[in-house]
């Protein structure tokens, strides 16, 4: 870089002299042309472009007819064709208070090449955005329950039946129905959606092909989850236990237990993160060692060997980062975003640091982003503070609450109750959502017990459950008609 005060040098230019054009060999339809590349070397470059991501994919197919021929459509209507779903991209967040939703608009980062794209889609209107699975959004319609996995590149979309019947009589409470999670799993010829509810124990699902919802687990209370090589996984509050959600395994649900060394499982905060090809556990507990400096928590990693049913202990990240959030995690490679720190994790400390990063290296603490808080708990005391680091946009988008309001989660991890303003309008939008009247329809349900205060609604065919209960670990089969 030149110093500062000193002028620019010109560059020295040589006005070019008069050169004749090469003459082609041969007749002019012989002249090279890259829209006549043979059919199957076209072929191999785009598989190599949908390898490393799906819009460089799209691109290529848009140069001409030629390669477009050579090169399978990336819309699949079922959406089931893992190669052509975005991988890689995350939905950053603007910090305008404005949500997706209703901008219509969402911001799109790749982790691997830092390629930022902004996308509209008009597809958001009048919906909610409620998960996302390698890159597929899932929104949730507020005026019919209509759930509906959208492509964001592609515009492909998939409809799944209402889920005003298990609002009405599994998930009643306002917070099931405004904070709901789902996640997009594998199907036999299309996709399945898995949802869950923050309040309401259970677990429903369902693919095109069916007309309603059907319960797959009920009193399974989930405080994570991942969507993993088609199926979901998740950890059950309180117990430590791993168990797989989808599709039902009722022999062996348990796919491994967190050792007790850790102390209380209620005391410990459990992550699952996509690893490549592995499926990650982070256990965050408090079994820290004596040591200078501060230290909040302590972090175990384990590998995760489904077949096996055993959590294999791991040492390092290398070059890669994780990003732990209440709602999703990531990992990120460091080499290829300089501006994240390697081996390392990026956390929040309940109540007190909204973006902690612990290294795994040394074994510090570092807090990132403690004044960049723009009130004092109470008041606000300073302006939004720009501009954003990857890091607070990574961390944002691993926090649905704020991530779909529009605010960056550093700035408003703690949002006072003295901004009535503020809440009363996250109050308004978690009442968005309305109820039609369900008519002819038929619920699939429950029978859970009244100690959950849940109805019983009809049931059309057999359906079958897994309850589980607080004491016990085995879940029991309930057929449910």
């Amino acid at each position: 870089m030149a110093s500062a005060g000193l002028k620019r040098q010109r560059c020295s230019y040589t006005a070019p002299t008069a050169r004749k054009r090469p003459e082609t060999i041969g007749s002019p339809s012989q002249a090279t042309d890259w829209s006549s590349l043979p059919l199957d070397i076209a072929g191999i470059v785009a598989e190599r472009l949908l390898a490393e991501d799906v819009t460089d994919y799209m691109c290529f197919r848009a140069v001409c007819s030629h390669w477009r021929a050579a090169a399978t459509s990336p819309c699949d209507p079922t959406l089931q064709e893992t190669r052509f779903r975005p991988r890689g991209w995350v939905a950053l967040c603007d910090g305008d208070g404005v949500r997706p939703a209703d901008a219509c608009e969402i911001t799109f980062f790749h982790t691997s090449t830092g390629r930022r794209l902004l996308v509209r889609l008009t597809e958001l209107e009048n919906h909610r955005i409620v998960g996302f699975t390698d890159g597929l959004l899932i929104l949730l319609n507020k005026a019919t329950t209509v759930l509906r996995v959208l492509h964001p590149f592609t515009r492909a979309f998939v409809d799944l039946p209402p889920l005003a019947p298990i609002f009405r009589n599994l998930a009643k409470p306002m917070e099931s129905r405004a904070w709901m999670k789902a996640a997009v799993c594998w199907a036999p010829a299309s996709i399945a959606v898995v949802a869950w509810f923050p309040i309401a124990p259970v677990v429903i699902y369902a693919d095109p092909g069916k007309p309603h919802w059907s319960v797959i687990h009920l009193g399974l209370d989930l405080c994570a989850a991942l969507p993993f090589q088609g199926r979901l996984f998740g950890v059950r509050k309180g117990t430590g236990e791993l168990v797989q959600v989808y599709p039902q395994c009722p022999q062996y649900p348990v796919v491994a237990r967190v050792p007790i060394t850790f102390g209380c499982p209620t005391l410990c905060r459990h992550h699952l993160v996509e690893l490549g090809p592995h499926m990650l556990l982070a256990v965050q507990h408090r079994r820290v060692r004596r040591s200078e400096g501060w230290q909040p928590f302590a972090f175990a990693l384990f590998l995760v060997n489904v077949r096996r049913r055993v959590l294999v202990p791991f040492g390092g990240l290398g070059d890669r980062a994780l990003f732990l959030g209440k709602d999703r995690c990531l990992c990120v490679s460091a080499g290829k975003l300089p501006s994240i720190s390697a081996n390392s994790i990026y956390f929040a400390v309940p109540n007190h640091d909204p973006v902690v990063l612990h290294s795994l290296s040394s074994g510090t603490f570092e807090r990132t982003s403690t004044f960049a808080l723009i009130h004092d708990l109470k008041d606000r005391i300073r302006p939004s503070v720009r501009p954003f680091t990857l890091a607070d946009h990574l961390m944002t988008y691993c926090h649905h609450f704020e991530w779909s309001k529009g605010l960056m989660f550093h700035e408003y991890y703690i949002i006072p109750f003295s901004w009535k303003n503020l809440w009363g309008e996250i109050m308004l939008q978690d009442c968005e959502i309305r109820l039609p009247g369900l008519g002819q329809e038929k619920a699939v349900g429950s029978l859970m017990s009244k100690k959950y205060n849940l109805i019983s609604p009809k049931i059309t065919g057999v359906t079958f459950a897994l309850q589980w209960t607080n004491s016990g670990a085995v879940p029991k089969m309930l057929v449910l008609q």
